[in-house]
């Protein structure tokens, strides 16, 4: 039950105890049950609903930045990135392979704010190399939700 549980609430956290427990096969004491032991244990860290920042502020402006890390003996590049996740214009923090370490998902109100996040605060992190920041121009899909409304067709059907 939990991976199918889990695949549902992915998809709409707000779907009640009784569709759960209808798309289950198991009663409702069970899935609060189930729910319940995941969250305890770390497996739900959050319900959250996905928010098209676009149609709310659309001066906001969004950024992907790639810090290279020199990891420390002992510590690897967690001591970065619990600098770094701590601070409230990050979104996100990723370890990655490739070219890069730590990918982070940054939100401003402008390019410029964003621009000095980078350099004040960003690249003057003790182990932090080297920093490359791209600049998100459009959302289209999101934590497995589709952002852009769809073009209604208005060609005609020819028979």
């Amino acid at each position: 039950m939990n991976r199918k549980l889990l695949k549902l609430l992915s998809k709409n956290a707000r779907t009640s105890l009784e569709e759960l427990s209808v798309l289950l096969g198991e009663s409702k004491e069970a899935v609060a049950k189930e729910m319940d032991a995941m969250e305890k244990e770390g497996i739900i860290r959050a319900y959250k609903a996905v928010v098209d920042w676009e149609r709310v502020d659309s001066t906001g402006v969004s950024a992907l930045i790639e810090l290279r890390v020199s990891p420390k003996a002992g510590l690897g590049f967690e001591e970065v990135a619990g600098k770094v996740m701590q601070m409230p214009e990050v979104e996100s923090v990723y370890l990655m392979s490739g070219g890069y370490d730590l990918c982070v998902i940054v939100r401003g109100k402008t390019f410029q704010e964003v621009a000095m996040f980078v350099a004040k605060q960003l690249s003057t992190i003790d182990s932090v190399l080297s920093t490359a920041t791209h600049f998100v121009l459009r959302r289209y899909k999101d934590t497995d939700v589709i952002l852009i409304d769809k073009q209604k067709d208005d060609r005609e059907v020819l028979v």
